[in-house]
């Protein structure tokens, strides 16, 4: 049977390429055998669902266990109403059980207990009538939120010490975020009176990346059966841009073997994995999406804006860099500090944020194009200045994050000049206090660093030149635009301040100052 890459949903080895999750996932079975109750938790679409299905197959198999995976996904309609969350959870469940378990283990006839204690009393029900310990993989646990998930987690909680004759041996809780979280999305420590709603888990367990030569491994899977290559480069390519994650590689190869390159007899080369990029950035499919709506949230918008900005994280909590951290946007660097995830995410955040800017656009005649020929960035910079006079301020006030505003508003504008053809690229970190964006347009290449004037604070020019040499030097540039943007209380108005001097850099390299 054909099999295909797969980004919806969990793997099926007949018809999709999948690796074995065993070698990213550490051994669960002692915990189980110890009777222990744990928390696997994972980001967005890296196999979590995959790998418990593949578990639960293996304990039922092994002959000790009957173990399922269900879902409390259908009781997230009934937030306030934990009564009927229970009741559609039950139901969930035992379709699950009717579906994957033989007919002597499926639950009995769920018993009319009270409301808020339904599912304690349909677990201890069916682990007393079953002659061998039940494991309960409950996944999308934080689909639940507010009475519904506190309910759920005390009533686990409180058969937890009737294990394992009169209630599950092992119960796995399967989802985006570790279990410090659930007390946020229940509304806080104070509600639940305690500040861990699952304080009876003995670990949480996560699911990494794939490393490099899982990627390979995995590519070489379509490789074998169709005889189509992957290059040693494209691979090298595709795990930069992924890092690993699952769900991007796997959408970057679908892309290109279902659209750009059908004909298995053609390679799939660098190229081509730039290409499903840049598709897969304007797309915004369903994975890139979701993540794209976190940044509505607060807490989330009180650390990427500043790292977007390169300034320091502040007084963020850790609570809330974890958070980030489990939902898959960020990472820990090795080296230190904290960054965007990998370089894919890095485009997304802020494509999605200077949407809204990008959005109220007025319409620009590409002056800076010279018919067929190359960009011209003089063009360019004067299109700028007179855009940015007319409509600066007005844009300022439609993009979401305040303290970039300038920076969505010129890349805003920068998106709409590479509509014709080009590409553009940023680099950002905590701490450097700067943007950096490369511009690309046919055989053009223009490096941009951005820098803001804030109150109480010097003329960020001498910075930005010493700063701008070492992007330069990077891209192999001999010149380039430092872009100081004036948020200083006491700033003249733009239509007064938007000027450009031309600069040398501590390295000699010709700079554009553009003051804006």
């Amino acid at each position: 049977m054909q099999r295909w890459f797969n980004t919806a949903g969990p793997c099926k080895s007949d018809i999709h390429y999948m690796l074995p999750t065993g070698d990213r996932l550490p051994s669960l079975t002692r915990l189980i055998a110890q009777q222990n109750y744990f928390v696997f938790h994972a980001p967005r679409q890296t196999g979590k669902t995959t790998a418990m299905l593949a578990l639960a197959k293996s304990l039922t198999e092994s002959g000790q266990y009957i173990a399922l995976i269900v879902s409390t996904e259908v009781g997230a309609a009934f937030r306030h109403n934990p009564g009927q969350a229970e009741a559609a959870i039950l139901d969930s469940w035992r379709q699950s059980a009717q579906y994957e378990l033989p007919m002597e283990y499926h639950p009995p006839t769920w018993s009319d207990t009270a409301a808020g204690a339904r599912i304690q009393g349909g677990l201890a029900d069916w682990a007393r009538s079953l002659p061998k310990p039940l494991v309960l993989l409950i996944d999308e646990i934080d689909a639940l939120q507010d009475e519904a998930l506190i309910s759920v987690l005390r009533q686990l909680r409180s058969g937890f010490p009737n294990r394992p004759d009169g209630f599950p041996q092992s119960i796995g809780l399967i989802g985006l975020r570790d279990v410090r979280d659930y007390k946020v999305a229940s509304g806080g420590s104070e509600r639940l009176n305690t500040a861990s709603p699952f304080n009876i888990k003995a670990k949480s367990i996560t699911l990494r990346n794939f490393n490099l030569d899982e990627v390979r491994e995995l590519y070489q899977q379509h490789t074998s059966d169709t005889g189509q290559v992957f290059t040693d480069h494209a691979v090298n390519l595709a795990f930069d841009l992924t890092q690993g994650q699952p769900w991007l590689v796997n959408a970057i190869a679908k892309e290109i073997v279902e659209e750009l390159v059908e004909d298995p007899t053609i390679a799939i080369t660098p190229d081509h994995i730039n290409q499903a990029k840049e598709i897969l950035i304007r797309r915004q499919d369903t994975h890139l999406d979701s993540l794209a709506e976190r940044l509505r949230e607060n807490r989330v918008k009180a650390i990427i804006e500043p790292m977007l900005a390169g300034r320091s994280l502040g007084e963020t909590s850790n609570d809330d860099r974890q958070y980030l951290i489990d939902l898959g946007l960020l990472k820990r660097d090795p080296a230190g500090g904290m960054t965007i995830a990998n370089p894919i995410y890095r485009e997304v955040l802020p494509r999605v944020l200077a949407q809204g800017p990008q959005d109220s656009l007025p319409h620009i005649s590409p002056t800076w194009l010279n018919g067929d020929g190359p960009l011209n960035t003089e063009a360019l910079l004067t299109a700028f200045l007179n855009f940015w006079r007319q409509h600066g301020e007005a844009l300022l006030n439609s993009a979401a994050y305040h303290e970039i505003a300038p920076h969505l508003v010129l890349m805003a504008f920068l998106h709409r000049v590479i509509n014709g053809g080009g590409r553009l690229e940023r680099e950002y970190a905590i701490g450097r206090d700067r943007m950096d964006l490369c511009l690309q347009y046919g055989d053009v290449t223009l490096g941009i660093e951005l820098k803001v004037w804030r109150d109480k604070s010097a003329d960020p020019k001498t910075a930005g030149l010493d700063q701008l040499d070492g992007y330069l030097a990077r891209l192999d540039l001999d010149s380039g635009w430092l872009v100081i943007f004036d948020r200083r209380a006491n700033a003249e108005p733009i239509a007064d301040r938007a000027s450009t001097e031309l600069a040398t850099s501590p390295q000699g390299r010709s700079i554009t100052i553009v003051r804006a």
